[in-house]
């Protein structure tokens, strides 16, 4: 009787099996994982941002105790009495010193940094809405030498940012902002005679404030974040390879060929032998499906002496 394999249904082996089986694991782990690292890596990416934002701020802030403490006092001497020089004021030279590292160096072109004050001798350094609350914050909470987090600016767009307060506690920085009559004529033609006075000592003043652009922290941990789910997929498909060709060595072709001679052997094919494999379960099927090719070669060498004796019986009897 000819063998017929029925098949019902899509075939689908086991390596694809196994394929689609990881590729559901790795979408799902990647997906989960994703989330919970793009959460890490912007809070590491804003940490950074933010240190680097406070080495500039301690860079100015140390250009404005040098002026105060050393270059002031070295160059006061030299100056002509009521005389205006800009270099001997704290502020005029830290906002130069962030225009030279703003110009000079790429990283820093899209920093800002502005000494908002609430009654600033320069009118560009006005206190804007936003800067008057950050200050109205340090004049309520002294204790607090400093506080960063995100905002928006006029233009929409979103800036991260760390401020200090202004706040002067040398008397002999109030020459110039006492009343108009101390301060030196230069000043008050450049600046007039009605901005820049009636400050006091170890009062919150203003702030220093450093922008930052928002999409500098999120260009920094979406790069950290393509580059570790990246690295994880890249592994992931070399064990998907790896896994697969073992799979296919080592379980799909040794059971495909035990297969193959079990339908040769059901058809009467009885040539057909199994070939040795591996001391492992699929060794271990192998030799089962030889012990049952031996039973069904004897059961059937049996059946053919039984049929050829009854023949023999009946020609005998015939006779």
């Amino acid at each position: 009787m000819p063998y017929t394999r029925i098949v019902t249904g899509k075939k689908t082996t086991l390596s694809k099996s196994f394929t689609l089986l990881m590729l559901l694991i790795f979408v799902v782990g990647i997906s989960l994982s994703g989330i919970t690292l793009a959460r890490v890596l912007n809070s590491k990416a804003q940490h950074e941002v933010a240190s680097t934002a406070n080495v500039v701020m301690d860079i100015l802030s140390s250009a404005r105790d040098y002026t105060n403490n050393e270059l002031a006092s070295q160059l006061q001497e030299r100056i002509k009495a009521n005389e205006f020089v800009p270099q001997v004021i704290p502020s005029y030279n830290a906002k130069s010193i962030f225009k030279i590292l703003h110009q000079n160096h790429s990283s820093y072109a899209e920093y800002k940094y502005k000494e908002a004050m609430l009654n600033p001798t320069n009118p560009e350094d006005k206190a804007n809405e936003f800067e008057r609350k950050i200050i109205k914050h340090f004049t309520l909470k002294p204790d607090i030498p400093q506080i960063e987090d995100f905002t928006f600016l006029k233009s929409g767009e979103k800036f991260f940012y760390t401020a200090s307060p202004i706040i002067i506690k040398d008397s002999s920085c109030l020459k110039c902002h006492s009343i108009p009559a101390e301060a030196p004529e230069e000043m008050i033609r450049l600046y007039g005679a009605n901005n820049g006075f009636g400050w006091k000592l170890n009062e919150v003043l203003g702030t220093q404030i450093v922008y930052i652009p928002a999409n500098i922290v999120m260009r920094k941990a979406i790069q950290a974040l393509l580059w570790v789910l990246g690295s994880i997929a890249l592994i992931f498909a070399i064990t998907i390879f790896a896994a697969n060709f073992w799979l296919k060595r080592y379980v799909v072709n040794p059971v495909r060929e035990v297969v193959e001679v079990a339908e040769a052997v059901s058809i009467g094919n009885m040539d057909a032998e199994f070939k040795s494999a591996s001391n492992n379960e699929v060794g271990i099927l192998v030799e089962a499906f030889t012990r049952m090719k031996v039973s069904l070669v004897m059961a059937l060498e049996r059946l053919e002496e039984y049929r050829l004796g009854n023949r023999r019986k009946d020609d005998s009897n015939r006779r």
